[in-house]
């Protein structure tokens, strides 16, 4: 079995959906001992900001219809997190940053750092509020994570993941993607949003059965 997760760095419930898939996912390989494959692909809310991003709370009232509707959903978001063991700290939070590039590093690791790196992003953001569209920082949470950095920086420069980059978004555009987390499990079925992780069991237990007859 596999999964294609579309998702963005900046996405707070991308971040509680991803926690939910990988609780199934190891609740699942724990009960049947069969694996399951994912596969992390790249989408973009704000394709419109600038490279250097923007200050979060003005990008974020704007979104939102202003700040008597931003505040209670960052609480929603919160509380939701915490729920499922994920930590946001809004009040930590300065930059909308761009993520294209934040992306591109994703599409150059191999799918098990893939994940570490995408945990490691998210929570530097949303926990630690470090502004994601800065290489710098980027390179810094590499090096963290013992990622060649140097290595790195170069396949940075000339341009590499790029590619990947737009082919996910085009992907996304033609499935009729408008929202993440985005979930196609098997290549068949979509699950959009982040769905708890007992969701993710049963959708695991009816492919299984479907396959088998």
């Amino acid at each position: 079995m596999k999964i294609d997760l579309y998702s963005d760095m900046v996405c707070p419930w991308c971040r509680i959906g991803k926690k939910n898939m990988s609780d199934a996912i190891s609740a699942w390989e724990a009960s049947t001992g069969e694996t399951i494959e994912v596969n992390y692909h790249a989408y973009m809310l704000s394709h419109d900001l600038p490279p250097e991003g923007q200050p979060f709370n003005s990008a974020m009232e704007k979104k939102m219809g202003g700040p008597e509707k931003l505040r209670p959903m960052l609480q929603r978001v919160t509380e939701a997190g915490a729920a499922v063991g994920v930590t946001f700290n809004f009040d930590q939070v300065e930059r909308m940053p761009h993520t294209e590039l934040a992306h591109r590093v994703t599409a150059l690791l191999n799918t098990e750092s893939q994940e570490i790196w995408l945990d490691a992003v998210m929570k530097a953001y949303f926990e630690d509020g470090r502004d994601i569209a800065q290489l710098s920082v980027l390179l810094e949470i590499a090096d963290e994570l013992g990622i060649d950095v140097e290595a790195l920086r170069q396949e940075l420069d000339a341009g590499n993941g790029k590619e990947a980059v737009q082919d996910d978004f085009t992907t996304a555009r033609n499935i009729g993607i408008s929202g993440v987390p985005f979930f196609i499990l098997d290549g068949k079925y979509a699950l959009s949003g982040a769905y708890p992780a007992n969701q993710f069991l049963e959708a695991f237990q009816k492919i299984k059965q479907q396959t088998q007859s």
